[in-house]
Order: structure tokens, then sequence, then C-alpha cells
């Protein structure tokens, strides 16, 4: 039965899961961004987020409380001090997941997970792009205007 389950156990045990968990949430903070299976990712989303928040009023208390989930004192340093003055403006949706091709051997959905606020490359692109001309008119192929004088011909 699944009576009141309200989150994906991944097909592991209570211990196991949390411990994988933990370590995926420590990889993402100190790497920013993570490739894994879609379940995983999803499960890894609910996990962070609330420590991404929590992180957002550096007390004694908000940083036992991280590090009681992360369990490693680099990752909840790394939490504290690059990606909470990052986020701080912002309300939720600290993560991003991108859908990747399937895996090569057991065709698993893949997906990459990454700290929405830390990607340069989607920063730079939300700049004003330069305007570019447009042409007036759609230039015809080679192969259109050799028709073109195919059926003129035949017409006479």
């Amino acid at each position: 039965m699944r009576h009141g389950k309200k989150f994906n156990h991944l097909g592991r045990k209570t211990a196991h899961r949390k411990a994988m968990l933990s370590n995926m949430a420590c990889s993402l903070i100190e790497h920013k961004r993570i490739v894994t299976t879609l379940a995983k990712a999803k499960a890894l989303r609910m996990y962070v987020e609330p420590l991404v928040t929590k992180s957002k009023t550096d007390t004694t208390h908000s940083r036992r409380t991280v590090f009681s989930y992360l369990k490693s004192k680099e990752a909840a340093i790394e939490l504290f001090k690059t990606v909470a003055p990052k986020v701080q403006a912002r309300q939720g949706g600290y993560t991003r997941i991108i859908k990747l091709p399937n895996r090569q051997g057991d065709n698993a959905e893949m997906a990459m997970i990454e700290l929405v606020d830390f990607n340069e490359l989607l920063l730079a692109d939300s700049a004003p792009a330069k305007k570019t001309r447009r042409r007036s008119k759609k230039k015809t192929t080679a192969t259109e205007a050799t028709a073109e004088v195919k059926d003129s011909k035949e017409e006479e």
C-alpha cells in the first residue's frame, strides 16, 4: 500500500536514502551542478531548497540545522558564504532541472540539476541582444530558379 506516501523513496531504505541525498546535496552545493537520474534530481530539489532558504538567515541555529542535513563542513561553509548571499533576493526556486538524453546502459532518464544563480551562460544571455538587420525579400535557391525556368519553357 502507498497510503500517505508523500515523496519518492527511490527504492532504498531510509538510512541509505538520507545518506545519498546528503551526499548529493553536498556535491550540488560545492560544484553548483550535477548530473543524475531524473527521479533523484526531483528528490534532491525537495531536499536542498529548504536548506538554501534556511541558509539565508545566518544564525547559529540555522547553521546547526543545515549541518545536521549536510554532514559536510565544507559544503555548509560554501552554502552560507557564497550561495546564500547570491540568492538573498530570490523567494524560492533556487534549483533548475534540465532533462538530458537517456543513459546508454539502462535507458534511465537523466537530468542535470543546478543552482539557478550560478549559471554564467544564462546570466549572460539575459543581457539585451543587438538588433540585426532584416532582409526584405527571401532569396531563391539555384534549384528553385532552374525549376521555374523549365516550367516556363514547357508552357511555351
